[in-house]
């Protein structure tokens, strides 16, 4: 359920803003995203993994928190991202 150091990489490289960065908005959107849907198909055959639901309900949550700061500070690097992650119809 945890990402390997190359798939973080391939993800860093397709969501940064500059050469350099490594934490910004539109990147950790991107690995919580990739996070969730790896837990989501664990979930769908470890039915009663009551722990790992709950830390796939943080990270839904952490991943919409960070989704609105964007919304509020710019509007269309959102309508990117959320088109580009492939989230929200």
């Amino acid at each position: 359920m945890t990402l390997d150091t190359a798939e973080k990489q391939k993800l860093i490289e397709s969501h940064q803003v500059h050469p350099t960065d490594t934490g910004s908005v539109e990147v950790q959107v991107a690995m919580l995203s990739e996070r969730i849907s790896k837990l989501s198909n664990h979930l769908q055959s470890n039915i009663h993994d009551f722990a790992s639901r709950q830390g796939l309900l943080k990270m839904i949550g952490k991943r919409k928190r960070l989704l609105t700061y964007i919304k509020i500070k710019n509007p269309q690097n959102y309508k990117d991202l959320i088109t580009k992650i492939g989230i929200r119809g």
